[in-house]
């Protein structure tokens, strides 16, 4: 099955994921969203303008654009019943992976990008960020990872 690199960005570019309260909230809706469109999701995290995502088709069924369309949809009008203004930007960024690219690879890009970001010093003490295929530490292990 097909495996997806997906990022989507906030309105204007606000820092929005900042708080466990918002972060939940949107995750769980996202999560909710991908399993009703046969979707997993490998590798998330939430950074402060914008969220990234790993996620794999489970069947033939499994459709990403609808899957990304309603999650937004759902994110945003919680978000905008909460706290009166709108969460995303248009569209959205996405990657197919090819056979040859390691899913793995994607995996420390997402996890790595609060330690680029200068958020924090390693991917460990991140608390928008979580995995389900593989732990942080096979991740940071696979790649060899360096604090």
């Amino acid at each position: 099955m097909r495996r997806y690199f997906l990022t989507f960005c906030t309105a204007e570019r606000r820092r929005v994921f900042v708080s466990e309260d918002v972060c939940d909230v949107v995750l769980r809706q996202i999560l909710r969203t991908a399993s009703e469109f046969d979707i997993v999701v490998n590798v998330h995290c939430l950074m402060p303008d914008h969220v990234h995502l790993l996620a794999a088709a489970c069947s033939d069924r499994a459709d990403v654009s609808k899957f990304v369309h309603q999650a937004k949809q759902r994110t945003g009008y919680e978000f905008a019943q909460r706290h009166g203004a709108r969460l995303w930007q248009p569209s959205f960024y996405d990657h197919v992976l090819r056979n040859d690219e390691a899913a793995l690879s994607v995996a420390r890009y997402i996890i790595e990008n609060p330690v680029r970001a200068g958020l924090v010093e390693s991917p460990h003490d991140y608390p928008f960020l979580g995995t389900r295929e593989y732990t942080i530490d096979q991740i940071l292990e696979a790649a060899c990872w360096q604090p």
